[in-house]
């Protein structure tokens, strides 16, 4: 590992108090322009006896803006202590978890895998249109049937036709043949242009895209593509139980990444990840924001600064080898919970990395998912029902639908 470092909680503590000392305070210096200022004290307790010990709460009241890209260089000054945290914390994300090389990754903490994913199509859809003078009707979103349906709000969003490659209903994986035959169809509708989403566990099956059968096939059909991978809800997990997997900055196919710290990494919700290459992110550029220092490369604009350092603390507090840990444990528990419906000759899908096991509709009763809160995969009209074994989902909790199954 090159950055991450496994932490103390004083040693977290002293980092994120003295990143706050570097930024704005609103009660005690006297500048007058920013249109914000901290929570309100008439609600939220700002007592420093509460506040001393707790970090992470301390950076919500003191509520930095973290508006713009800040690994690009120039941001806002006013906010330049957590905004150091956060390019940490995009640094680690990159270089650590997904094999980048130090200092050449473009990224920044958004709302959540939705805002990451769409941020993504934004910027492959105007670099098609600016280096290649790509018309919107030659330029598509191509994934999975399995994708989330961020996919389809980007394609409604910037007007592009979303092109789905089907999967194999029992392997829940694309083929090459599937691949061929998703962008001959897109060409006979004049596409030149691919911006492809391949996924890193996808959250209703945990299935993950063999990403050659992508741009073998698209190489084979001398396509223009750009490649973003959804990992938004395996980014904290994939990498940690498969060491030899493609979907990485090693990878020279792919351009970016999505990671959703609010899910496997339990930071508060409203915390997802983007990360580019270095060279990309420029052709999303609002150059409008000119009151803005830096200006601004990012969909959401202003962003609250605080869930960048908790989601840094969390990764700070575990380290690396806590982590692995971690994962090691939830695997263990998947694995427990595979055996235990193989006994009962009960139908499932688990991707052996993934700790997402997904039941076949008719060897559950809708009484029964509804008491354990499974979720299926359509409401209106389910064929599998989901089990997610986080943090808190321990063989204790799973007994129950273990015996509830058997009856």
């Amino acid at each position: 590992m090159k950055i991450w470092k496994k932490k103390t909680h004083e040693e977290i503590k002293d980092i994120v108090f003295n990143a706050l000392e570097q930024n704005i305070n609103y009660g005690e210096q006297n500048v007058l322009g920013i249109p914000a200022s901290y929570l309100d004290d008439k609600v939220f307790n700002q007592d420093d006896a509460f506040l001393k010990n707790a970090p992470y709460i301390s950076t919500l009241i003191k509520n930095p803006n973290h508006i713009g890209c800040h690994t690009l260089g120039k941001s806002e000054s006013f906010f330049s202590g957590t905004q150091a945290i956060e390019q940490e914390l995009i640094e680690l994300c990159a270089v650590d978890i997904l094999g980048g090389k130090l200092g050449q990754q473009d990224g920044y903490i958004a709302s959540g895998g939705t805002e990451a994913n769409l941020q993504a199509i934004w910027v492959y859809r105007n670099y098609f249109q600016q280096k290649f003078n790509a018309s919107l009707t030659e330029i598509c979103i191509l994934c999975s049937v399995d994708s989330h349906y961020s996919m389809d709000k980007a394609g409604n969003v910037y007007v592009l036709d979303v092109q789905k490659v089907e999967v194999n209903d029992a392997t829940r994986k694309i083929t090459v043949g599937s691949v061929s035959e998703a962008i001959d169809s897109a060409k006979a509708k004049g596409k030149k242009y691919f911006i492809v989403v391949a996924n890193m566990m996808t959250t209703m099956y945990g299935s993950v895209d063999p990403i050659e059968r992508y741009t073998d096939t698209l190489i084979d059909k001398n396509c223009e593509f750009m490649l973003h991978v959804d990992g938004a809800y395996g980014g904290f997990y994939f990498p940690f139980t498969d060491n030899k997997q493609s979907l990485t900055f090693k990878n020279k196919h792919i351009t970016s990444f999505t990671l959703d710290a609010h899910k496997m990494a339990q930071a508060p919700y409203g915390t997802g990840i983007f990360l580019i290459r270095k060279g990309f992110i420029s052709y999303v550029n609002t150059k409008e924001a000119s009151y803005v220092e830096g200006e601004d490369y990012t969909l959401i604009g202003s962003r609250s600064g605080a869930n960048a350092v908790a989601t840094w603390m969390i990764l700070q507090k575990n380290g690396p080898y806590g982590w692995q840990e971690k994962i090691f444990v939830l695997q263990k528990r998947t694995a427990w919970m595979c055996s235990e419906l193989k006994e009962l000759n009960i139908l499932y899908y688990r991707n052996p990395r993934s700790n997402i096991i997904t039941i076949r509709s008719e060897f559950i009763q809708s009484e029964t998912a509804q008491k354990f809160g499974l979720v299926p995969d359509n409401h209106a009209n389910p064929k599998w029902y989901k089990i997610v074994i986080m943090e808190h989902v321990t063989i204790e909790k799973l007994m129950p639908l273990v015996d509830a199954l058997k009856k």
